[in-house]
């Protein structure tokens, strides 16, 4: 892929954060997935390149993450102000879907300040919390579920603000689930554009565990357990998964939306890193090491990456396909 450099300047960009050894990242959990929640460009940067409208919030960092975690796990700076009215410069509000075993509050400390700094009205919410999530663990309860509710709060949002349609940016399941939304829940009318970082679209074989439980026979018996445990949606982003065969069978997207995949090489949860991307005549699939070849950000870090993060504004905004993000404030490669 060939790509022109335009001008990134008005884009907020971080600092690189360099962690001793390397963390497979198939085993991270919840606590590990959040202590990858550092290097957040900073507020500075974030503010001074996009002046706020009504309010400036603070670009978030690793102790924001962990705390919104602990302690506000429904709550996120530059999100939920259902007093905001789109401007005519961002007419369309911004749903923020979030990932597996975390929380809008941890997953977005750094994006929805941005966004919300940069003048869109910015929403998120929480799905898929079973009896184990403490209100705080998302995406394990059964993706089908969560789709609908996905479903209700884009209604209320739509509502709220009096906009015709919503953009979707998701990360991970976050990524993957609004598909089921968008096909099968009559989601494409009221979806603009769905930007997806390193989603779980086509599965994952959890660098090679999902293979290797079905070489042991011992698939069934994880499967089992994850039901057990009520969490269904870890299994149905399995590869070969029937959730997964089944939601794309008829094609990958649907007529309407712009969709958008920004995924990385170095991803070790979905693999291969493939399976991330989609096939239509309106996606655009953007790997971060073509742009970025020095970019060692993995899957967990993909939500704080400075370049990952541009290519989400571009997508949201000018959506040119020649965009090139400035290869600064890498994320963890995680």
């Amino acid at each position: 892929m060939r790509l022109t450099r335009t001008d990134s300047s008005a884009i907020p960009r971080g600092r690189a954060v360099r962690f001793p050894g390397r963390v497979k990242a198939a085993a991270v959990t919840a606590a590990l997935a959040l202590a990858a929640l550092g290097a957040a460009p900073s507020a500075t940067a974030a503010t001074a390149a996009h002046p706020a409208v009504q309010q400036t919030y603070p670009v978030g960092d690793l102790g924001t993450a962990v705390s919104n975690f602990l302690f506000d796990p429904d709550q996120v700076a530059g999100a939920n102000n259902w007093n905001c009215t789109p401007s005519p410069a961002h007419p369309t509000p911004v749903v923020l879907v979030h990932a597996t075993f975390v929380d809008l509050g941890a997953n977005w400390a750094v994006l929805s300040p941005m966004l919300a700094n940069a003048g869109y009205c910015v929403y998120a919410f929480n799905y898929g919390m079973t009896a184990l999530s403490a209100g705080r663990v998302g995406g394990l309860g059964d993706i089908t579920e969560s789709a609908h509710t996905l479903s209700s709060f884009v209604d209320q949002v739509l509502q709220r603000t009096g906009a015709a349609k919503v953009d979707l940016v998701g990360h991970s399941q976050g990524g993957m689930m609004p598909n089921y939304y968008l096909k099968r829940l009559g989601g494409a009318a009221k979806v603009r554009r769905f930007v997806a970082l390193a989603p779980s679209n086509h599965g994952t074989t959890l660098d090679g565990l999902v293979d290797l439980g079905t070489q042991l026979n011992l698939l069934g018996f994880v499967n089992d357990t994850f039901a057990w445990l009520q969490m269904p949606g870890l299994q149905q982003q399995e590869d070969g998964s029937a959730f997964e065969q089944a939601l794309f069978a008829d094609g990958d997207t649907v007529a309407g939306p712009r969709y958008t995949v920004i995924e990385t090489d170095k991803d070790e949860v979905v693999t291969p890193y493939t399976h991330a991307f989609l096939s239509g005549s309106d996606v655009h699939n953007v790997l971060v090491q073509d742009q970025c070849p020095s970019d060692p950000v993995g899957h967990v870090g993909m939500f704080e990456d400075g370049p990952a993060l541009q290519d989400v504004l571009n997508a949201l905004g000018a959506d040119d396909p020649a965009f090139q993000p400035s290869c600064t404030g890498y994320g963890l490669g995680l």
